[in-house]
């Protein structure tokens, strides 16, 4: 499948299958940066908001611009933002529509392997930000085992003969890449980590909820029959018991960076 038939443009399918992932990495990626209160952000491919809404609640800024080329997932993210500090704006991330040297600090949250160019996308944030400020991201770790939250549909696919689709740019995932592409871009300081989280699904039900809005995001590309989807179900549901609860409960890992902006002093 090619990355082009990768879309995100209903908000809330978004939020049920990939935005709590987003915030539980979000979490702990916020408390690795600890950035003081008070700044002006920019969150790269914001999407639904899901970490728009995080920034606002944890990190006190001063205001937040949430950029995304989708006007349906940026209709959800202002419906669920009810602070008033964050705006939205319609733009793409390698052509950023602020002047330079505009916010304190750039991230961009499970957004740099769908950019066709993550250099260029680097470069816009460096533009866009002071110098003295910060460049981050996060990213799952999408070509390793356990590395992406939909690993195990695509296990599943693989075996249907059906490759799962990746972004354009997947091999800025792994670690080295990620830090090799902040390094070229001159940024200093910069830093690197592993973050492992994991989500619990009410029962098998609730986490194949979340897998069939997956499963429609490849339906165009390569249309999979109602056989196939009860295979995938029942392989799923065997090689993900629930506990003692009736909870479905896994990890998936992402990689994270930070740089700063040099200063001109």
């Amino acid at each position: 499948m090619s990355e082009n038939q990768i879309r995100f443009d209903d908000g809330a399918a978004y939020e049920r299958m990939m935005g709590v992932w987003s915030r539980l990495v979000g979490e702990q990626f916020l408390a690795w940066l600890a950035p003081p209160a008070g700044q002006s952000w920019i969150d790269v491919g914001c999407g639904n908001g899901a970490f728009t809404e995080l920034l606002v609640e944890r990190c006190a800024p001063a205001r937040v611009v949430g950029v995304d080329p989708s006007e349906g997932q940026l209709d959800f993210a202002r419906s669920r933002h009810t602070a008033g500090v964050a705006e939205f704006r319609c733009g793409g991330a390698t052509a950023l529509p602020f002047d330079d040297d505009s916010f304190d600090a750039a991230v961009m949250a499970l957004v740099l392997f769908f950019v066709p160019d993550p250099a260029q996308g680097v470069a816009e944030m460096r533009r866009v930000v002071k110098p003295g400020g910060t460049i981050s991201a996060y990213v799952w770790d999408l070509l390793e085992p356990e590395g992406f939250p939909m690993a195990p549909l695509q296990d599943e696919l693989r075996a249907l003969g059906v490759s799962p689709m990746l972004p354009p740019s997947a091999e800025v995932s792994r670690m080295d890449a990620l830090r090799a592409c902040w390094v070229a871009a001159g940024l200093s300081d910069v830093a690197t980590r592993e973050i492992t989280v994991s989500r619990s699904f009410a029962d098998f039900d609730d986490f194949w909820a979340s897998v069939q809005i997956a499963l429609g995001m490849i339906s165009a590309g390569s249309p999979l029959g109602a056989d196939d989807r009860a295979a995938i179900q029942r392989h799923l549901r065997a090689r993900m018991p629930a506990d003692a609860s009736g909870q479905v409960t896994y990890a998936s890992r992402a990689n994270a960076v930070t740089g700063r902006v040099l200063s001109l002093t």
